[in-house]
């Protein structure tokens, strides 16, 4: 049964969002299964790795971090604009990080953490030197941002997965 429908419950929801688009009939429901159970098997194929969290507690304390940060970050971008960067420059530029995290799970969180933070965008990950390129709208100390990525994100991440 694993090798047939190797996600049913995939299989199984995109077979009903296929029905609830599509008008009901014996026609839609064959191409419906056909299509979820195609979708099952290429998402068998380029199924990722189990992540293992090694320390939940950390997990919770990056997420109020990170919340914090967003909030922190969404009243500075939003001065920013209003005020038209009248009260000082701003300075748009590029940044390199030297990163220690290698995990790809840990890599992809970092990711989605630095892009959902008005402000700045995660741009490259060059895995042989592991540097990251990243784009910040206000970037005022460029060992402010290493610091902060690298001990705050970072060694989070790392007591995390790693």
């Amino acid at each position: 049964m694993n090798r047939l429908i190797p996600h049913p419950l995939l299989s199984l929801s995109l077979l009903f969002i296929w029905l609830l688009l599509n008008a009901f009939s014996l026609g839609h429901l064959l191409l419906g299964a056909a299509i979820a159970l195609v979708a099952g098997w290429a998402f068998g194929a380029v199924e990722p790795q189990r992540m293992r969290v090694r320390n939940p507690a950390a997990m919770v304390r990056l997420v109020a971090m990170v919340t914090a940060d967003i909030v922190r970050s969404n009243v500075a971008v939003a001065g920013l604009i209003l005020t038209n960067g009248r009260h000082g420059r701003r300075r748009s530029d590029f940044l390199r990080i030297e990163l220690r995290l290698r995990d790809p799970a840990a890599l992809a969180v970092l990711a989605i953490i630095l892009t959902a933070t008005p402000g700045t965008a995660w741009l490259e990950f060059d895995p042989d030197t592991g540097i990251l390129l990243l784009h910040v709208f206000d970037l005022k100390d460029t060992d402010e941002w290493q610091v902060l990525i690298r001990d705050r994100y970072e060694a989070q991440l790392l007591e995390i997965f790693v």
